[in-house]
């Protein structure tokens, strides 16, 4: 793979006119595409083979007039102090609201008055109206929820409180601000890195251009295929950041190259023929994990890892063939200022006559190596006592969908959340659909009052509705209001109670019933999670297994990485239990509300952190095995393997942190912990697990690291990573009569 890359990156080099005009027109293409393509309806959200799937399935097909699926909203009236909602002037605005409401959008399936439903306080004081659409939350345009709002902004000058809860406010969150906070990081970390601004700049543009081919695709196929704006954020999220990281190692190999005397098209091949090889199989990996979200069978969730996917193979071609054409037109202007620039050269020139004497170049990665290399055991120690202890909070890890009590107490959604609690109690924030399949029953009017019968008699049950039955009478809704909140343990108790009494309720009426809606649904989704991880977790790390095998031709230093991952996820996890549900520095990240974490939040870190992960234990290791293979002692081949790629991965891993970290900065709770998650999670396996406990163990055992039984030795490509087909093409070129020889 080595000589094949280090022809292609010769290749990009001298047609460097050609390679930037194809990639160009590439952007250009993808842009057009997004452009004149049509206005993609938001991605429908749907669950196979959960039982609240069915449900909705089945009211579809019997009763497509309920809008079962579809979006609610909850607008809640407060009258002010001293009044009630029922006195004449409030009652009349209310009403009037209401069929504002419903003649606002076409969408409107049905907006119900408080008083004909009676959702009227014992009190007086609150009320809410019911509404419905005929299409799901996401796939209600800003227009749809424009209206929602004007209207219920209009009540309001009455002198009434009004407030909006349910999903049909619930849009997308800006995320273009913390993009741009990313950026500007990652130029910071590249121009201390390198001391160019040409070289700075070089990832950044070629990520830009990634991302941009990415995303711009998505947007044009996202009609034909259904794709959500949730895709585009990801794909963004990850392309740029690996972009910018693929980049960052070619570029840093190519100046070390012309640093030892190489001319440029030479140092732009053979960067492109080592560093490319660990970029190929970092973005692999990353693929791999991507790819692999198919597992949990949630289409929205395997779309999403398709698409970053995609973006992550854009950013890997990018990285081979558009960096050396660019390289090429860079010149020598990739190079730090040296003594030209205090800032960013001054004081290097005693490391410069240190290496031109024959002596290693001093920098804090080569000392810290050092360190580690002598204190193994008390490194690894440190380590895994402290990530262990950050690990701990997982014990208490509790999963769910955060609902509208988990929103800032600014938004409307969580005061009408609070407004509805105090009025009527918790549990109407969430009421359960029991739905009744009555097909069996002999006399389905009894079945249904049979249902609600027995409903009614279980525990953390507040009030059951009548049964509303269809047209053809072979179907039955009934609404069930639990005492506790929509996120409670309590709740998610009485819903697996509820479908435990399907049994009985089958025998007694002949009736079949299914427990729905967003509670029930957040429910199902939580438990398709969990048991689609560890599936998934044995699917990815085994194949990454498989693929760092025969990249480092070694058992234990696979091993070594997989596990090593994987305490960094526990830390990042036990960190995110600690903040999120616990509240520990929860006013430092903006934590109003403390709850359950997001049920994706396990399967999403261990998909996206692998991915990641594995591209540093990659680029830091291959310098490694590199030296060790051309002859070096295990000890010293860890310390040219830091000298060399330390300081890179060190800023690449900070670049990745700030992307990620400026996502904390969403108003959206699911956005912030995604962010704060998938930013510790880097800090941890960058810095402590690839800077620390990889050398670490490394260390301890010396040649053995790199053992490989022959017979599997025999059985795996050789894939020459690390360039040695290189080396011993440039050995022959340098001595003639030693390649005639056949030595």
């Amino acid at each position: 793979m080595a000589t094949f890359l280090y022809k292609l990156g010769k290749l990009a080099f001298r047609r460097r006119h050609f390679v930037a005009l194809i990639w160009v027109a590439l952007l250009t293409l993808a842009g057009v595409g997004a452009a004149s393509a049509p206005t993609a309806a938001s991605s429908s959200f749907s669950i196979p083979g959960t039982e609240a799937q069915k449900a909705f399935d089945l009211l579809e097909k019997r009763a497509p007039e309920a809008s079962a699926d579809g979006a609610s909203a909850r607008v809640v009236f407060k009258a002010p102090d001293g009044e009630k909602v029922t006195d004449k002037a409030n009652k009349a605005e209310i009403e009037k609201t209401v069929a504002a409401v419903k003649a606002g959008s076409d969408q409107v399936a049905r907006a119900d008055s408080p008083f004909a439903t009676k959702t009227v306080s014992k009190d007086g004081s609150t009320a809410y109206a019911s509404v419905s659409y005929k299409v799901t939350s996401m796939e209600l345009t800003d227009d749809d929820r424009d209206a929602l709002e004007k209207t219920t902004d209009k009540a309001r000058d009455s002198g009434l409180t009004v407030e909006v809860g349910g999903d049909a406010l619930q849009a997308m969150p800006e995320t273009g601000s913390t993009e741009i906070i990313g950026i500007a990081v990652a130029a910071v970390v590249l121009v201390i890195t390198f001391g160019s601004l040409i070289a700075a700049g070089l990832p950044l543009i070629t990520a830009l251009i990634g991302v941009g081919i990415g995303v711009s695709s998505i947007t044009a196929l996202a009609n034909a295929l259904d794709l959500g704006t949730t895709t585009s954020t990801l794909a963004m999220m990850i392309g740029l950041a690996v972009g910018i990281d693929y980049a960052l190692f070619i570029v840093s190999r190519y100046r070390g190259e012309l640093a030892d005397g190489r001319d440029r098209e030479e140092a732009a091949g053979r960067a492109v023929g080592t560093a490319g090889s660990a970029v190929v199989f970092a973005g692999l990996t990353v693929v791999i994990a991507l790819v692999g979200l198919a597992v949990v069978n949630i289409p929205m969730l395997t779309k999403m890892g398709f698409a970053a996917a995609g973006t992550v193979v854009i950013a890997v071609l990018i990285a081979l063939t558009l960096i050396p054409a660019l390289l090429g037109y860079a010149g020598k202007r990739v190079l730090p200022a040296g003594e030209k620039s205090r800032l960013f050269g001054g004081g290097k020139k005693k490391a410069a006559d240190a290496e031109a004497a024959g002596e290693p170049k001093q920098n804090m990665g080569t000392r810290w190596a050092r360190f580690v290399v002598r204190r193994p055991i008390a490194v690894l120690l440190v380590g895994i006592v402290g990530l262990g202890a950050a690990a701990v909070p997982v014990s208490q890890l509790e999963l769910g969908l955060p609902d509208d009590g988990a929103q800032p107490t600014s938004t409307t959604q969580r005061k009408a959340y609070d407004l509805v609690s105090e009025g009527f109690g918790p549990g109407f924030n969430g009421p359960l659909m029991v739905v009744g399949d009555l097909k069996g029953a002999d006399d389905p009017k009894a079945a249904a009052g049979e249902i609600t019968k027995t409903i009614s008699k279980l525990d953390d049950v507040l009030t059951v509705a009548p049964p509303m039955l269809n047209k053809d009478k072979d179907t039955a809704i009934i609404s069930v209001v639990p005492s506790s909140k929509p996120s409670g343990i309590e709740t998610e108790d009485l819903v697996h109670s509820i479908r435990d009494s399907g049994a009985q309720i089958k025998s007694d009426s002949g009736a079949d019933i299914m427990v729905t809606g967003t509670t029930a649904m957040n429910i199902d989704v939580s438990q398709k999670l969990n048991d689609a991880l560890l599936p998934y977790l044995a699917l990815v790390v085994g194949l990454a297994f498989l693929l760092l095998i025969i990249v480092f031709r070694s058992i234990l230093v696979p091993l070594k990485a997989a596990l090593g991952f994987l305490l960094s996820v526990l830390a990042a996890l036990g960190a995110v239990v600690a903040v999120f549900q616990w509240g520990w520095l929860g006013s430092l990240f903006g934590v109003e509300q403390t709850g359950p974490i997001m049920s994706m939040m396990p399967i999403f870190m261990v998909g996206v952190v692998f991915g990641l992960a594995m591209d540093y234990e990659v680029f830091l290791v291959t310098r490694m095995r590199e030296a060790y293979v051309h002859g070096e002692r295990p000890g010293q081949a860890i310390v040219t393997g830091f000298r060399h790629g330390a300081r890179v991965v060190s800023a690449a891993a900070v670049i990745m942190i700030a992307v990620f970290a400026g996502f904390i900065g969403s108003s959206e709770q699911m956005v912030k912990m995604i962010g704060f998650g998938l930013a510790i999670a880097v800090f941890f396996d960058a810095f402590v697990v690839r800077m620390a406990l990889v050398p670490a163990v490394l260390a301890l055992l010396g040649k053995k690291a790199w053992w490989l039984p022959k017979w599997l030795d025999r059985a795996l490509p050789n894939v020459d990573v690390e360039g040695e087909g290189l080396r011993t093409a440039e050995e022959k070129k340098a001595d003639p009569d030693r390649e005639l020889a056949g030595v």
